[in-house]
């Protein structure tokens, strides 16, 4: 029963992501660092966004290896559910009209960015790619999550802009804070070790 009750979790968590995504493309003041990054790289390789977000969830996936990080369930369903998610809510979702209503799918797009980031990690069947770097990264060096989460959210929008993607105001409030939402998220949700370890 608690594994049905996790993986429910999981899959709620990143078809949220996948949602809050698409509701912060639709806002269009600004992409948050990862989908700076994605934007930049769709053109070049002629594809879709969401594929795009997968195939860089599977190159990220890579990076685990000098931080001992161990994939599971959760880990391999992000690469392919959230995409996913995101390319279906893109085609769903209208665009907002005038700067209050774009504003507010802005904001409600980064507070459940970090919300649905805290409740996929918390499922306890693996970190995403990108969130195993940030976890495996604060294991290792005992940083809290504010701050790691923070720090790759700053190098990848730089990364990101140098490709070309587009940066904005939403970008800038992104960085900023969704280390510090997904900090406080996290103990909301059941939580693995690993997890505890990074908000300890």
């Amino acid at each position: 029963m608690m594994m049905y009750r996790r993986l429910f979790q999981l899959f709620w968590g990143l078809g949220l992501y996948g949602f809050s995504m698409a509701l912060m493309l639709r806002a269009n003041l600004g992409l948050d660092p990862w989908d700076v990054l994605h934007q930049g790289i769709a053109p070049r390789l002629a594809l879709s966004f969401g594929m795009t977000v997968n195939l860089v969830g599977a190159i990220v996936l890579l990076l685990w290896w000098p931080l001992r990080q161990r994939p599971g369930i959760g880990t391999v369903t992000n690469i392919i559910v959230i995409g996913m998610a995101v390319d279906l809510s893109l085609m769903l979702l209208p665009v907002p009209e005038g700067y209050m209503m774009r504003a507010t799918w802005l904001a409600a797009g980064i507070v459940l960015n970090g919300i649905a980031g805290g409740a996929y990690i918390g499922a306890g069947l693996g970190p995403g790619p990108r969130d195993g770097l940030m976890t495996g990264f604060c294991r290792r060096s005992g940083w809290p999550v504010k701050w790691v989460r923070t720090g790759i959210e700053i190098s990848v929008l730089a990364i990101g802009w140098l490709l070309g993607g587009t940066v904005g105001v939403g970008t800038i409030l992104y960085a900023m804070s969704i280390g510090w939402i997904v900090h406080h998220a996290l103990p909301w949700f059941r939580i693995d070790a690993s997890a505890r370890a990074a908000i300890a």
